[in-house]
């Protein structure tokens, strides 16, 4: 798609976005392929993306991180999007939460157990 550049809509370079985001280009363009990214093309070719793309990269490394598939953060955009979800969304979200409260509160106990390690060795040099 071309696309024409106004001043009021300034555009990203796939660069930009990565360095804003702190990823690389390889992942901004990774996310792109897994249809989590749109990009725009300039005359010239180049991928452009909207100014809210820093904040979507931002978004999925933390989805990623957190153990989210990339399908499943694909179908977690439109509530991302819209600000709103249907039932079978809701259901899908809440399971995701509750997935990922059970891993926060396993790495509170490993937390806790590393505390108790690093307790004893400082009263125990």
């Amino acid at each position: 798609m071309t696309v024409t550049v106004t001043a009021d809509e300034r555009l990203l370079r796939i660069g930009e976005v990565a360095r804003g985001a702190g990823v690389s280009v390889r992942a901004v363009r990774y996310y792109e392929q897994q249809g989590l990214l749109i990009a725009e093309r300039s005359p010239a070719g180049q991928r452009l993306y909207r100014q809210d793309a820093i904040s979507k990269v931002r978004f999925f490394q933390q989805m990623f991180a957190a153990g989210l598939t990339s399908q499943r953060i694909v179908e977690l955009l439109p509530c991302w999007d819209s600000g709103h979800t249907d039932a079978e969304q809701r259901a899908m979200l809440r399971a995701e939460r509750e997935r990922l409260q059970a891993r926060i509160d396993e790495l509170q106990v490993a937390l806790g157990h590393l505390d108790e390690v690093v307790a004893i060795t400082d009263t125990h040099p």
